[in-house]
């Protein structure tokens, strides 16, 4: 058992029975906790989930020590969630630490049943199991938290009693016990910290215990539970000391804490509906004592409920006060409201038949509207296609009559070159130069060019087209090329040439190959075969 379970509970002894609360409350933090209550199902539905979780293995647990250490889980789950269930899973702790024949754990077992009784209010029950605990079987940390325990049995002996006769007897012996838990704790931990502020919080020095809980609230790692536990001592000492805003807003952040740890235990969101309803603020007031009462009823505190029993009526009954005083001025405001219905009632006929008349003619405005962006959008596309169609017809105009002039111009040397051969009469020589003549070479010659022209409209083709297949199935162009034949064949698609015959005789190749090679590519990409040309039609020009 650690003392972070144990302090929450010491808080809710009664230590705030004290004090005015005043001071302004910060809106942003009242609606995050409202946001967090209409939640709370939700943290406690985690909770159950745990406890489910536990359950079903202590079903499936054989052993001793297994079925000791689910109970132990299982006990801290509802240690601050419901005490029946905590009181029962105590008792089996103490069961089984008696079959194990193991003094340690049975003096870790009645501790924790102390925990409990206390929880609930049973303050002599509490001291008679503590004093019967034999404190050589507990660890260094258990002996920490049992005279934590034990201080608190006698703080909350004090608080009970309201007799100063009996409050002398009972403080000092609390103090003896805090002062021998600090013995066993590491200066600075949690633990030191947490003894020093209780002390520092008891004997009346709060100026020390401020500088201990700012210490414990700046440590790293602590839960929403361990916010909550010194949230609500630095709320009690703000209120000693008169600081109303920081008191308020530390009860707020803590009640909160408590909510997201489904913790039922828990004074914060009680301290913090007295302090609304001092405040006026009734409907709040009103929710979070609900709330309070609602916690302590499930838990069993029956300490708690009779506290909260003793403002609970008198909120309930001011805010039922306030409610007629509402009614009656609504009353007013409603008779003077429903004449002015009436005349707004004759008005909104009026504008209806107005705006029915609008509604038709915005209407035929929106579908005019729609019409004219269809067709702009069409314009556009055809303006767009026009572009690019106009540029590649410029271009590849220009590379016809570019390779024209070139193939003239070698037409015309070659011809020269035949007539001054046969005007000599050097026949072998003519039939030599007209085999010599490399047609194959002319025509990779004229593909060159070609793609040369094509990637200067496309330059994005090569990587767009190698997109539409996996990595492994990507074809490679051959070093000195700058298309392949299979990209070839599909650059003249894009250039608007569907028909295979054509195709064939531009690349000089049988139509049966061009059909061989575009399925062999469609069947390789994972664009289905139908949809394979559109993509490839896709690629646009620069």
């Amino acid at each position: 058992m650690k003392l972070k379970l144990i302090f929450i509970t010491y808080l809710l002894s009664g230590i705030y029975s004290s004090g005015n609360a005043c001071g302004l409350v910060v809106d942003s933090l009242l609606s995050k906790l409202n946001i967090v209550l209409a939640n709370k199902e939700r943290f406690v539905n985690q909770k159950r989930t745990r406890i489910k979780g536990l359950t079903n293995q202590l079903n499936m647990v054989n052993g001793l020590t297994g079925k000791y250490n689910i109970y132990q889980n299982l006990y801290d789950e509802y240690k601050n969630y419901s005490y029946d269930s905590a009181y029962h899973y105590a008792k089996q702790l103490q069961i089984t630490a008696r079959h194990l024949h193991d003094p340690q754990r049975l003096a870790f077992a009645k501790m924790e049943l102390g925990f409990t009784l206390i929880s609930s209010g049973m303050f002599k029950e509490t001291l008679e199991t503590l004093n019967s605990i034999n404190i050589s079987h507990l660890s260094k940390d258990n002996k920490i938290d049992y005279y934590f325990l034990k201080a608190r049995s006698y703080f909350d002996l004090s608080d009970f009693d309201r007799n100063i006769d009996y409050s002398d007897v009972y403080n000092p012996k609390g103090i003896q016990c805090i002062d021998s838990a600090l013995v066993f704790c590491l200066p600075g931990s949690y633990n030191d910290l947490a003894l020093n502020g209780l002390r520092d919080l008891r004997i009346g020095n709060y100026q020390e215990g401020l500088q201990n809980y700012t210490r414990l609230l700046q440590l790293r790692g602590l839960s929403p539970h361990q916010f909550a536990i010194n949230a609500c001592c630095m709320s009690y000492i703000y209120e000693v000391l008169g600081d109303q805003d920081k008191s308020i807003n530390l009860l707020i952040r803590a009640a909160v804490a408590d909510l997201q740890s489904a913790t039922k235990e828990t004074v914060a969101i009680y301290k913090l509906a007295d302090f609304l309803y001092k405040k006026g603020d009734l409907n709040n007031a009103f929710i979070y004592i609900k709330q309070a009462m609602d916690d302590a009823t499930f838990y069993g505190a029956r300490h708690r409920q009779v506290t909260i029993s003793s403002i609970l009526p008198i909120i309930e009954a001011q805010r039922i006060n306030t409610i007629e005083q509402q009614r009656r001025s609504l009353f007013i405001y409603a008779s003077i409201i429903t004449v002015l219905i009436l005349f707004v009632v004759v008005f909104a006929v009026i504008i209806f038949r107005q705006l029915k008349k609008l509604r038709i003619a915005d209407d035929l405005i929106k579908a005019a509207n729609t019409s004219l962006q269809q067709n702009n959008r069409m314009l556009e596309e055809l303006n767009r296609n026009l572009s690019i169609a106009n540029k590649i017809k410029n271009e590849y105009i220009g590379y016809y009559f570019n390779i024209n002039s070139i193939y003239i111009d070698k037409l015309e040397s070659f011809q020269k070159s035949i007539e001054k051969k046969l005007s000599n009469k050097r026949y072998d020589d003519a039939q030599k130069a007209i085999k010599n003549l490399n047609l194959e070479s002319e025509r990779q010659q004229l593909f060159h060019t070609f793609d040369k022209v094509f990637l200067q409209l496309f330059p994005d083709f090569i990587n767009k087209f190698d997109e539409l297949f996996q990595p492994e199935e990507r074809i490679c162009v051959t070093e000195g090329q700058l298309l392949s034949t299979e990209h070839r064949i599909f650059a003249l698609i894009r250039m608007g040439i569907h028909d295979t015959d054509r195709i064939a005789k531009l690349l000089s190749y049988s139509v049966n190959t061009i059909y061989a090679y575009k399925n062999r590519i469609k069947n390789k990409s994972f664009i289905p075969n139908d949809e394979f040309d559109d993509h490839i039609m896709a690629i646009e020009a620069i």
